[in-house]
C-alpha cells in the first residue's frame, strides 16, 4: 500500500489534489495561432494531474487540444464556457481569471 508524501494517508484516501484544486489561481486567455485560427490558453495550475485535466476538459468542450509545459492549449475560442468545465473539475469559481 502507498503513502501520499504530503499528508501521510494511503494513496485510495488522500484528498491533497482536492485541496490544492480549490486554492489556485487559473488564468484563462485566447491567443491567435497560425492561419488566424483562435486558442484558448489556461495556465496557473499546481500540483495536478495535468494530462487528466487536458483530457477532460477537452471531452467537456468537445474540442481538441494539447499540453505545452505547464498549459493547457485547446483548439478555438471557449472563454464563455471553460469557467463552467473547470468548476465541474472542482477548481473554485472564485480563483478564475478569463481575460
Amino acid at each position: 500500500m502507498s503513502i501520499c508524501p504530503k499528508c501521510g494517508l494511503p494513496l485510495q484516501a488522500c484528498v491533497c489534489e482536492e485541496i490544492t484544486k480549490t486554492e489556485q489561481r487559473i488564468r484563462v486567455r485566447t491567443e491567435k495561432k497560425k492561419f488566424g485560427k483562435l486558442a484558448t490558453i489556461i495556465s496557473g495550475f499546481q500540483g495536478v494531474d495535468l494530462k487528466s485535466v487536458a483530457k477532460d476538459l477537452k471531452h467537456e468542450l468537445a474540442c481538441g487540444g494539447t499540453i505545452k509545459g505547464s498549459e493547457i492549449e485547446l483548439q478555438g475560442d471557449h472563454t464563455r464556457n471553460v469557467r463552467n468545465a473547470l468548476v465541474k473539475l472542482g477548481f473554485s469559481p472564485d480563483f478564475i481569471e478569463i481575460a
